[in-house]
């Protein structure tokens, strides 16, 4: 069976990443969260105080900073799906919060962000045999990937399983802030310059909004098997 490159693109919180986890362990390929690697330069700039009081990036600082940003994976034995670490720290959990979620969309609209993510995305996958998650996989990183998926979901359903999760997590959660957040990422990631959020015009659109783990699982193994035949 031939590998292929596995793009799989769409909104905040539509269960990309569990779709990808799950058929990259099924089939042996190896999987990367975008989004956790946008969310591990805001929990960095967070930490090291390059938010302003008002909200806004010190983007000078940062771009200075962003050579210093290392990002890996590491295979979890007991959960069987990788774990985002920082400069060698785990910070599964951490990028996970709302605090993160409320700054990371402003974080990967900064071009030069993009940039050095995308590169380090591209050299990851060069092999194939590779599924990634995110905003912009089969429209800029992986424009020639074999088989491109892009997910949406209503927001209230987005924000009801963003809930669902966190509290899962004994995680502080409260929906109308989630659903809050999650339109506003959908706008911004929608309306930023570079690499804004979009259906390419050759992926496979999937609204998995009335659909269990399952028959997402079904189908999307369904369409691995049809692109790799």
């Amino acid at each position: 069976m031939k590998k292929i490159t596995i793009a799989i693109d769409g909104y905040s919180s539509c269960g990309k990443s569990t779709m990808a986890k799950d058929l990259a362990r099924e089939v042996g390929y190896i999987y990367v969260d975008t989004g956790a690697m946008y969310r591990s330069v805001t929990l960095y700039a967070m930490r090291n105080g390059l938010f302003n009081a008002d909200g806004s990036i010190n983007t000078g600082e940062l771009e200075q900073k962003m050579g210093e940003i290392n990002i890996s994976f590491r295979l979890n034995s007991e959960t069987g799906r990788p774990d985002t670490y920082l400069n060698g720290e785990l910070v599964e959990k951490d990028i996970r919060t709302m605090e993160v979620s409320a700054r990371v969309s402003p974080i990967a609209a900064l071009p030069f962000v993009r940039e050095a993510l995308v590169a380090r995305q591209q050299a990851m996958g060069k092999e194939k045999g590779i599924i990634m998650d995110g905003r912009d996989i089969g429209t800029v990183v992986f424009p020639d990937a074999e088989l491109k998926i892009f997910v949406t979901a209503s927001a209230e359903v987005r924000a009801q399983r963003r809930y669902d999760e966190l509290k899962a997590k004994g995680m502080p959660a409260d929906f109308d802030d989630i659903l809050k957040n999650v339109k506003e990422r959908d706008y911004i990631d929608s309306h930023r310059d570079v690499s804004p959020l979009r259906k390419a015009d050759d992926a496979i659109e999937l609204d998995n909004s009335n659909m269990t783990i399952a028959e997402q699982k079904a189908w999307l193994m369904q369409k691995f098997n049809e692109a790799t035949a």
